[in-house]
Parts: structure tokens; C-alpha cells; sequence
């Protein structure tokens, strides 16, 4: 079988929100902005494997962005484990670029901060800068760029470096046709190498057309994990108000024959593990819900 890339545990994210805009009278009483606790992801549990391709859907909400979060780091789990092979390249619409850098100097920065060194990052950025079709704008400082300039330079640079795992949350839905065709090649590329991804996205023609799997999230918790004809087709129907289990009433069921319903809560509470490959021994003792 093929080794893991990527093997996820039970993992839970939690956080606490406030409001930006208190009342003037609790102000002035002295209390404090009324606190809400976001549960996000709740006991989320699945594999996958080196050179996989898997899209994850879901309405919005659900969970998807700060399950590829979480993945990267950028948000700690709560409870559970997140196992990594290498540590993955993030790419999404709300990455963070340095407005006071040109597009250029993004590059160079991008890229070394993916541990390459200066004689590669001299010997990558006119590849990247060509890439991005920016012209003579990719001398411009970031803070004049449009959405689609941006992602088109994060693109650019996430996918320049052939990362071991990529995680990609919508950004392929912005930029032009031509750029985002571009971008599919690359991705295809990107695969062909045994490079693994994890993408999500709201196009599911893009998902048909990349993915292999898909993981359907709702309410923090996967409803389903299974070929994609299958998931897609049952989560299109959900969308029309065909498959309700809230409404319902009743305990969810496997929408999908052939897919799994994942759904368990992890007895450890463990960090994500970078810089080793997951193995079998690396998951903890899970108990379904």
C-alpha cells in the first residue's frame, strides 16, 4: 500500500470569539464583550496517501478552511492529532503576502522561507516571475494588487518549490481562465510526481476533474469520505434539500454506500507531528459517536 502523507485523528478545533463591537452600557458597566466558543472541527478522523488527490466540500462554515488550518499549524487542535509526512505548503485566497513588498520580493521571500536556499531562489524566481504573467505590475508593491493578482503570485510561489503535500482552500476559483488553466496543469504536474493534495473548493467540476476522493464536512464532522462520483452526487442532493438528517431529526446516516462515515473523538491530545512519515502505530485509540 502506499505510505501516508497525511493521517488525521480525532482531531478537534475549538476558539473562543468576542464581539468587536460591545454595547456602551456593558462598557461603561465594566463587563466584558460576551464571549462565544466556536467548536469548528469535531473528532474528524481519515488517511491520505502519498500522491492522493482528495477535494473536501461542504457548505460554508462547515469547517473545511480551519480543518486545512490545523493542518498546517496555524491553528493548534484541541484534542486529537494531526501526523504529517513533511510539513505542507498552504495555499488559499486569505494567505497572508506582505503588502509592503513587491511581487517580486514576495517571491524571493516565499521561497526561501520554504528552505531553499539563495542560489536556488536566484536560480527559481524568473521561472516564477513568467509564471504569474504579472508583467511589469510584478514591480509594483503588493498593497496596489487585486485579488487576482494576489493569487496569482501565491500560486506562483506555493506551487514553484514541487511541495510534498499541498493544501489549496479556493484558490484555484479566482484569476482568469487562461491563469487558471495554467494552474490546473500545474496541479497536474504536481500529481504526476506523487505529489499530494488536499484541495476545497465550492467548483465542483473542479473537484470531479481533480480529485480521486472527496470528504464531505458538515458542522465540523465528516458526513462522508468516499469515491468522488458517489460523495459529490449525495452532497449535490443535500444541497437541493433532499437529504436533511437536522431535519430529520434522527441520527445521520451514511449517505454514500461505498464511502466511510469517519466520525470518532481521539483519547490523546497531541500537536501536529511534522518531519516524519505517519504510520499505523502513530494512531491513538478512537471510540465511534
Amino acid at each position: 500500500m502506499t505510505a501516508l502523507a497525511l493521517r488525521c485523528v480525532g482531531a478537534e478545533v475549538t476558539y473562543t470569539i468576542r464581539s468587536h463591537r460591545p454595547l456602551i452600557r456593558d462598557l461603561l458597566r465594566g463587563q466584558r464583550p460576551a464571549a462565544q466558543q466556536v467548536h469548528a472541527v469535531r473528532g474528524v478522523t481519515f488517511d491520505v496517501h502519498v500522491g492522493e488527490s482528495v477535494g473536501v466540500v461542504g457548505p460554508n462554515g462547515s469547517g473545511k478552511t480551519t480543518l486545512l488550518q490545523a493542518t498546517t499549524g496555524l491553528l493548534a487542535v484541541s484534542a486529537g492529532e494531526i501526523l504529517v509526512r513533511s510539513v505542507p505548503a498552504f495555499l488559499g485566497v486569505q494567505a497572508v503576502l506582505r503588502n509592503q513588498l513587491t511581487g517580486r520580493r514576495n517571491i524571493e521571500v516565499g521561497l526561501l522561507a520554504q528552505g531553499l536556499d539563495r542560489a536556488a531562489v536566484d536560480d527559481l524566481v524568473p521561472a516564477v516571475v513568467e509564471f504569474t504573467g504579472l508583467g511589469d505590475a510584478i514591480d509594483m508593491r503588493m498593497e496596489t494588487y487585486s485579488s487576482g493578482m494576489r493569487a496569482r503570485l501565491h500560486f506562483s510561489v506555493a506551487t514553484a518549490a514541487s511541495p510534498e503535500i499541498l493544501l489549496i482552500d479556493e484558490a484555484l476559483a479566482v484569476g482568469d481562465r487562461a491563469f487558471r488553466e495554467k494552474s490546473a496543469r500545474r496541479l497536474d504536474e504536481h500529481r504526476a510526481d506523487s505529489g499530494t493534495v488536499l484541495l476545497v473548493s465550492h467548483d465542483l467540476g473542479e473537484i470531479r476533474r481533480s480529485c480521486d476522493r472527496v470528504i464531505w464536512l458538515q458542522d465540523g464532522q465528516i458526513v462522508a469520505d468516499g469515491p468522488t462520483a458517489e460523495v459529490l452526487a449525495a452532497y449535490e442532493a443535500s444541497c437541493t434539500d433532499r437529504l436533511r438528517p437536522a431535519e430529520r431529526g434522527g441520527p445521520m446516516r451514511n449517505p454514500v454506500p461505498h464511502a466511510r462515515c469517519m466520525v470518532g473523538k481521539a483519547t490523546s491530545r497531541r500537536a501536529i507531528v511534522p518531519g516524519r512519515p505517519p504510520t499505523t502505530s502513530d494512531a491513538p485509540t478512537t471510540t465511534a459517536r
